[in-house]
This record gives C-alpha cells, sequence and structure tokens, in this order.
C-alpha cells in the first residue's frame, strides 16, 4: 500500500500554502497580559531583559510599566521575545 503522499511518480507536487502574516493571537495575548497585569520579561535586540506589566500596546510599540522604574515605551521591531515570569505581582 504506498503512502497516501506520494501520489503517481508523473504528478506534480503542490506545496504547503505559506501561513498567514498576522492571525490576531499577539493582540489577544498582549491584552491577557495587561488585562491580568501579569509580570513579563521582554528581552530586547541588544540583549537587555526589563521587566514589568503590559500596560498599554498598540500595533507598533508596548508601554511596559515597572514598580520602582520608569516605565517604558518599547518598539515591537526592538523586543526579541516577551516571556511571562513566574512570579505575581504585588
Amino acid at each position: 500500500m504506498p503512502f497516501q503522499g506520494q501520489g503517481s511518480p508523473g504528478a506534480s507536487r503542490k506545496g504547503r500554502p505559506a501561513p498567514p502574516e498576522q492571525t490576531s493571537e499577539e493582540a489577544a495575548y498582549l491584552k491577557l497580559l495587561g488585562e491580568k497585569q501579569k509580570p513579563v520579561s521582554i528581552k530586547l535586540a541588544d540583549g537587555e531583559v526589563v521587566r514589568g506589566w503590559i500596560e498599554y500596546y498598540d500595533k507598533n510599540m508596548v508601554r511596559l510599566t515597572r514598580e520602582d522604574q520608569p516605565n517604558l515605551f518599547i518598539f515591537k521591531h526592538e523586543i526579541m521575545y516577551i516571556a511571562e515570569d513566574g512570579a505575581k505581582r504585588k
């Protein structure tokens, strides 16, 4: 029994379609983090890691609110990743 993906030798193969550029999941995730004021770590393109919680976001930037330190407006193109911190906010 041939593997279903093989097809006949002369048949043309179609590749998988490219994934969508936007899934709208980023906005939903940032909204969840902001509503629950979950502590996050944000690693920036220069390697610096900043911690706080996301108070506001739009299509170009996020506002990171921090305790005992100035709040930051960070452009999204400068963010390598956002990770939830395990500790709960006071």
